[in-house]
């Protein structure tokens, strides 16, 4: 056989061998009778061979043309087979994207598994950092937890954070309902990233005369917010980001006053001139998932 022999050339003819007629053949095939008989006529000048005989009414295969068929069926059949499979398989893409652990934790990761329904074929590479002092490697896009609006790339607002002042259930027994004091007289606890946030919450209550007994400083807020659960003092947890802590009633809110920051959580674009579309995707979902009525949760308890 020719290597120029077309593929259609050899499905025409299987057809044309199954029901033994150029007219039906080109039903099936949505051909023209001329084209159909054009086709085998081409594919018995490549082979050199007689494959049908052709009679007023009707066609038969000879001989030859019966063991041609018998060969090329199965090997049509497994081409098709091989489209098939190859076809239906979606290209896997991935998009990158780093953030603080405890925003992956808390937030982004729990909330994965509609990404993964509504993008099975799209791969998310997450990086998490641990600090703000911490350099981030390269991604796609960035979670930015920051007391300014970042001035690179395309910058999408998610939302602000306030601190809470928090402890475990046992603790909250003993120091419920003794006033603001009872803080000088209990290990305190906050982000390093915010030494004097302890000191601003008094002065945001009116707590002028604030001497702390002890404040300890963590490198993490997942680490400030699990030594307020393991009983080791009263911590300034960020709200809303830490709400299944209270709502687990993992932790309790000591005093109902907030401390309102600056700060807030950006979503950044790093290349803002991309055009992948995998990138526009995961943009949309966070921006859908964390910046909605979807996010707005109840208050803490």
């Amino acid at each position: 056989m020719s290597l120029q022999t077309p593929l259609r050339g050899l499905r025409c003819f299987c057809v044309a061998a199954e029901c033994l007629s150029f007219k039906e053949t080109a039903k099936q095939l949505y051909l023209t009778p001329s084209a159909v008989s054009h086709q085998i006529k081409q594919l018995e000048d490549n082979l050199n061979l007689s494959l049908f005989e052709r009679k007023t009414r009707a066609i038969e295969l000879t001989e030859t043309g019966k063991q041609f068929y018998l060969e090329i069926k199965p090997l049509l059949e497994q081409l098709s087979q091989t489209i098939n499979q190859f076809s239906q398989v979606e290209r896997v893409l991935e998009v990158s994207i780093s953030m603080p652990e405890f925003f992956a934790s808390e937030l982004f990761v729990p909330r994965l598994r509609g990404w993964s329904e509504q993008y099975p074929n799209i791969n998310i590479k997450l990086e998490t950092v641990k600090s703000r002092r911490e350099s981030p490697k390269y991604t796609d896009v960035s979670v930015i937890l920051s007391g300014k609006k970042p001035v690179e790339g395309a910058v999408y607002d998610l939302f602000p954070i306030s601190y809470l002042p928090a402890c475990n259930p046992a603790l909250f027994q003993k120091l419920h309902g003794k006033g603001y004091r009872i803080l000088e007289k209990t290990p305190l606890i906050l982000h390093q990233a915010r030494p004097t946030a302890w000191h601003q919450w008094a002065e945001r209550v009116g707590f002028h005369q604030f001497h702390p007994k002890q404040i300890m400083q963590l490198d993490s807020m997942f680490s400030v917010a699990r030594a307020a659960q393991q009983g080791l003092g009263v911590a300034l947890i960020p709200m809303p980001i830490s709400h299944a802590w209270f709502s687990s009633g993992s932790l309790v809110k000591l005093f109902e006053q907030e401390l309102l920051s600056r700060d807030r959580y950006y979503l950044v674009q790093h290349d803002a001139d991309s055009e992948r579309p995998e990138i526009k995707l995961l943009i949309d979902w966070i921006l859908q998932s964390f910046n909605s009525s979807d996010f707005a949760l109840p208050p803490v308890a």
